[in-house]
């Protein structure tokens, strides 16, 4: 079976520095991948490759078996990739409603605006921001703007939808009202690619996990074999949090 989205020996250069370096990557369709890696290992650069904020020096990407390597990012919206940004930045200008609108007019295949409205108000209620549809989109707390970001990136009717740190700044109650909200994103049948710093949310979320470091993916596989992993310890989760979670000693 052609896989959802193929990297080949995708790389991405800034002058002298590699941000992304020969990153070669499977995902199948209706997967839920965690991408992680310590600050600075490339994880929002290789979105930004994917979705063709920043084209890949050398290397393909194939989505759906097609190369999209040199697509705009509109292109890459509209064949089926949607995303969602670190910072959230809703128009602040539009109300909530109009801001999800906009996505489903961009790239969700909405016939017109009334039709786009339709589908936008759709899309937060699945969100749990239905009654705040005229609200300025600008009044909303940090927790309901990240659901906004997911209304919007889920108007853009993705087949595959990049999380970037999407509990980013979110109590424990509020990441935990959106894992729930991811899941069930998953149970509609979209394939999710999730950057994430919390390992709670990996380990209950993802089937598979892939690590950045210095741009290099250097494990990939389960969660819990990932978390064993002698370079992931190293490079990122630290022997204390291994001793934590393997019973080794720490030392």
């Amino acid at each position: 079976m052609t896989p959802l989205l193929e990297l080949r020996g995708v790389s991405r250069r800034f002058g002298g520095l590699a941000a992304v370096s020969n990153v070669s990557l499977s995902v199948k369709a209706g997967e839920i991948i965690g991408l992680i890696g310590p600050n600075g290992a490339g994880k929002t650069t290789l979105v930004n490759v994917i979705t063709g904020v920043h084209p890949a020096t050398s290397g393909s990407v194939l989505f759906n078996g097609r190369d999209v390597t040199r697509y705009a990012p509109w292109q890459a919206a509209r064949a089926g990739i949607g995303r969602t940004f670190q910072i959230v930045q809703p128009f602040p200008e539009l109300t909530v409603v109009e801001n999800v609108a906009a996505a489903a007019l961009f790239a969700g295949g909405a016939s017109s605006i009334r039709n786009a409205r339709a589908q936008a108000q759709a899309h937060l209620e699945f969100v749990g921001l239905g009654d705040l549809a005229e609200r300025s989109a600008a009044a909303l707390t940090l927790a309901m703007r990240k659901r906004l970001e997911l209304a919007k990136g889920l108007a853009m009717r993705p087949q595959l939808l990049l999380l970037d740190e999407v509990n980013a700044g979110l109590n424990s109650s509020e990441i935990n009202q959106a894992l729930e909200l991811i899941q069930a994103i998953a149970a509609r049948g979209i394939t999710i690619l999730i950057i994430e710093h919390l390992m709670k949310v990996v380990t209950s979320l993802c089937s598979r996990v892939v690590v950045l470091h210095h741009g290099e993916l250097i494990a990939e596989g389960e969660p819990q074999s990932v978390m064993r992993d002698a370079k992931v310890i190293q490079a990122y989760l630290g022997k204390r949090y291994a001793a934590q979670t393997t019973g080794a000693p720490h030392g």
